[in-house]
């Protein structure tokens, strides 16, 4: 094999490691996910759904939460390094789902000086701080049928004042959209996670979702949060799905 093949076989490696790299980090955030989906499915369903659920019914989600905020494993498949990604999640009901509470989230942050926070906002809509996530990407892709949602970057003033991505999936209960299962992960650890990867790789190399946002990168001509249309100038790109995700690996066209 020639050297520039020899070459361009490395690069081509290079760019399919740190595809699983990155879809190994993202799937640990969404397994997590999942399974907050399927305890809030329960609690949507009180007494086999012969009775609509109330506030109080979602308390049942908060081990699980908890768990994944302290570190907790409660699956052996989880990957190592998924605790120090998620910073805060829980579950939003969909407007109308609780008898007591027409609007309502269960969720909750990672504390380092203590137990986990719950996150409280007002959820009155005659208030003038009423806290409307529907209109957020996070809950709006879910609800339109969006099987996998990763919003962002984006500075999350509501919540941490941290450079966040925010993974969501739809819960459906008897068939019926009853809210988003959701988790924020700070934009530094996840660039931790995948940088080694992307840095591996010859030449640019960065990460978009399907709205075109730079989610990493290891090059200052396309830095995190800026928007991806195509190459600058001529440069000519290719572009790796990440499985089937909603995230892309942009590379040099020779990598």
């Amino acid at each position: 094999m020639s050297t520039v093949a020899s070459l361009a076989q490395a690069g081509h490696d290079r760019a399919a490691a740190a595809v699983a790299r990155v879809r190994e980090a993202a799937e640990g955030v969404f397994e997590a996910l999942r399974e907050v989906r399927d305890a809030a499915v329960a609690c949507a369903l009180p007494a086999g759904g012969t009775r609509r659920p109330v506030a109080a019914d979602l308390a049942a989600l908060r081990p699980l939460l908890w768990a994944r905020l302290r570190g907790g494993a409660l699956s052996a498949h989880m990957p190592a390094h998924l605790p120090a990604l998620i910073a805060g999640i829980g579950f939003i009901a969909a407007p109308g789902l609780l008898a007591d509470a027409p609007w309502y989230l269960e969720w909750w942050q990672e504390n380092p000086s203590g137990d986990p926070v719950q996150l409280l906002r007002d959820m009155d809509p005659a208030s003038s701080a009423f806290y409307d996530c529907t209109h957020w990407d996070w809950y709006a892709g879910p609800s339109s049928g969006a099987e996998r949602t990763i919003c962002g970057p984006y500075v999350d003033y509501l919540c941490t004042d941290e450079y966040s991505l925010t993974l969501s999936v739809p819960v459906l209960a008897g068939g019926t959209f009853a809210g988003v299962a959701a988790a924020d992960v700070f934009v530094r650890r996840f660039e931790a996670a995948v940088l080694p990867a992307l840095r591996a790789i010859p030449g640019p190399a960065f990460l978009v979702n399907d709205e075109g946002r730079v989610v990493a990168s290891n090059t200052a001509t396309w830095v995190t949060g800026s928007v991806y249309r195509g190459g600058r100038g001529g440069e000519e790109h290719a572009v790796r799905r990440v499985g089937d995700l909603p995230l892309s690996l942009v590379t040099a066209a020779s990598a």
